[in-house]
């Protein structure tokens, strides 16, 4: 039974811990972490589905306290938040496939946050446009940013493949 909590602790420790750094990346790079035209640089923890399921729930949880914490509308607190959670449960699913875990969180945020967007935040430019920005920001993000932190992650022994 001991094993059993001690599991449970750890993976709530872990996805706590990852809530918490996705939390003080956004809001520490605020300036880029919102908007139309942005470069989360804590979206790179995306990547993390492909080690630890417990990350799934971590990235929602940090996503949900960054947007409530930067003062985002309810809107983007509540779909912005939901595109993460879909984007880092995908990336778990294609956790086999390194260059594949990203895709569902760009795919994820490229649908969901335009609209909000474009009619929560009151976005001049077309829902396309909008759309396209966001998946480059992803893009940067999950691929660019991502990928580094993947890299470095592999050559540490628990983490090898």
């Amino acid at each position: 039974m001991d094993t059993m909590k001690n599991k449970t602790s750890l993976y709530i420790a872990n996805g706590a811990m990852i809530a918490a750094i996705y939390v003080v990346l956004t809001l520490l790079f605020a300036p880029i972490s919102f908007g139309a035209m942005q470069v989360r640089i804590s979206e790179a923890l995306c990547v993390l589905p492909m080690f630890t399921s417990s990350a799934i729930p971590g990235l929602f949880v940090g996503c949900l306290l960054a947007n409530l914490l930067g003062g985002a509308i309810v809107w983007d607190v509540v779909l912005g938040s939901l595109a993460t959670l879909i984007g880092a449960a995908g990336g778990y699913l294609l956790r086999k496939n390194r260059w594949l875990v990203p895709l569902p969180t760009i795919v994820a945020n490229a649908l969901i946050v335009p609209p909000v967007l474009k009619y929560g935040y009151g976005v001049d430019m077309p829902l396309l446009l909008i759309a396209a920005y966001v998946a480059l920001g992803e893009v940067v993000s999950c691929y660019g940013l991502g990928e580094i932190l993947c890299g470095a992650l592999m050559r540490i022994k628990p983490f090898k493949r």
